[in-house]
């Protein structure tokens, strides 16, 4: 087996949440790429339509769905208008996701509640209902959950976040445990500080200094996480069951950085 062939994703129908920035336009535009049918869902439809037609000018195939993430009904008709598009969806990535920067004896309750309904509970109703799907079509499939370093060691001023990214892992892992013997992988990613367009105004300013905890001595880049991701997409990872792969240039070594 050539290594070329052995990470590709022909024939699989991927959905990827979070998709209208950051790292969920990076893993669509790979998935769709190496072979993947792609649904793109997110908010932001001018955003995902943007995004399709990069895409489909690559020689890719994509389609858009709207929906928020904590909207079951919508995540569904998203899931709905993957199957109309390419047929059952055999790829979830688990992507969206929004962050917080509050001290813990500060945090409202309602952003303590978007946090952790955003970033655990949409994940686990995603994973669900993906799940359901591959078993009513008897489909073998993969979800790549997409976890954080904060959710293996913390640090100040992100305690929802932290925790729904702690909770995420063990998601991850109770669904491997439970899916595995039908054919569908569950693994996740622990990406550490990635420079994206939603954050490059403070990596690359206020924040810079935080590149002294990383053992790499730099932040990651989108282009990092390619190869973790192709492996838990493909049949590169087939015998890949509730792992979650570190990506942060060592900074998990570190914590806590502050």
């Amino acid at each position: 087996m050539k290594a070329g062939e052995i990470f590709r994703l022909d024939g699989q129908v991927a959905l990827v949440t979070g998709a209208s920035s950051g790292l969920g336009v990076r893993f669509a535009e790979v998935a769709a790429a190496n072979g993947a049918a792609v649904m793109l869902v997110a908010r932001r439809t001018d955003r995902l339509q943007a995004l399709k037609e990069k895409i489909d000018k690559a020689g890719g195939r994509a389609a858009i769905a709207e929906a928020d993430v904590l909207d079951r009904a919508a995540v569904a008709r998203a899931f709905d208008h993957a199957e109309k598009a390419f047929g059952t969806v055999t790829l979830l990535v688990n992507n969206a996701g929004v962050a917080h920067a509050n001290r813990a004896v500060d945090l409202p309750e309602e952003e303590w509640r978007r946090v952790v309904g955003t970033n655990l509970d949409a994940v686990f109703f995603t994973a669900q209902e993906a799940a359901k799907r591959m078993l009513a079509a008897k489909k073998r499939g993969a979800i790549v959950n997409i976890a954080s370093i904060l959710g293996l060691g913390v640090s100040k001023g992100t305690v929802a976040y932290a925790v729904a990214k702690a909770a995420v892992i063990q998601v991850t892992k109770s669904l491997a445990l439970e899916l595995a013997f039908k054919g569908i992988r569950v693994n996740a990613i622990a990406p550490g500080f990635v420079v994206t367009e939603i954050n490059r105004e403070f990596l690359t300013g206020e924040g810079a200094g935080m590149t002294r905890h990383i053992p790499a001595g730099r932040f990651g880049e989108e282009r990092d996480l390619d190869g973790a991701f192709l492996l838990l997409a493909s049949d590169a990872g087939r015998f890949m069951n509730g792992s979650v792969i570190v990506v942060d240039g060592g900074q998990v070594l570190a914590i806590p950085p502050g």
